[in-house]
């Protein structure tokens, strides 16, 4: 039992260092980044946050009570209950001051919405299960708050490719392509260990790398594959 489990803790550990090394040449920007978070879930966020700061200031300023000045109630004063009670006299302070909070408010709100939007659309292109790590995400954030979204950059996928041979799409955990069994990923010739582009050795098994370390590729975010220099 302890030998079986040393095996599945080394297999996992193999995972993650190879999704992490082939993660390294995924070339992106914020921007690019951004993109994948879809557009009608950004303008919806935007809607309603516009909504909510515009319903909060009408009810904020249309709020009214009366205050009878004399015992017999022949005489009334109607104020206005604007908050913040200070700035009750001046409803434009007094609007900024409820925008403020509202919008202090809506900023993680929407960074939540906008993250589990990118997660989706970025799950589906690695090919991951979207579905699973939504609703994975939604059940920690309750009691973790962000725990489901450092898991999920932790154990995401690396990006799908194109063969630099052949063009064919291809996972990036394979080594040769499938289709014209050009070489992917630069590997040592003794143990077929995955190993840097910069390397001279092989850390796994110490055997002298041929010069340039063979045929090496850099995966963009667009799947366009470029090669390295």
């Amino acid at each position: 039992m302890a030998d079986y489990q040393n095996r599945v803790s080394q297999s996992f550990s193999e995972r993650m260092r190879l999704n992490r090394f082939r993660r390294k040449r995924e070339r992106s920007s914020l921007r690019e980044e951004f993109r994948i978070v879809p557009r009608w879930l950004v303008v919806t966020v935007v809607l309603l946050w516009v909504l909510a700061i515009a319903i909060g200031t009408m009810v904020n300023l249309g709020q009214s009570f009366t205050i009878y000045s004399s015992p017999d109630h022949s005489t009334t004063d109607i104020q206005h209950q604007i908050w913040p009670w200070e700035l009750r006299n001046d409803p434009v302070l007094a609007s900024l001051a409820l925008a403020g909070v509202i919008t202090s408010i809506a900023i993680p709100m929407a960074g939540f919405l906008l993250f589990l939007g990118y997660v989706y659309r970025d799950a589906k292109r690695r090919g991951m299960h979207a579905g699973l790590w939504m609703l994975l995400i939604l059940i920690l954030s309750p009691a973790y708050l962000a725990i489901g979204f450092l898991l999920y950059f932790f154990l995401r996928e690396p990006l799908p490719y194109g063969c630099p041979q052949c063009g064919t799409t291809v996972g990036a955990r394979f080594n040769y392509c499938p289709n014209c069994d050009a070489n992917l990923h630069p590997s040592c010739p003794n143990c077929r260990q995955e190993v840097g582009e910069a390397d001279k050795f092989c850390a796994n098994c110490g055997n002298t790398l041929p010069r340039g370390g063979g045929v090496t590729t850099t995966i963009a975010t667009s799947g366009e594959v470029q090669p390295a220099r």
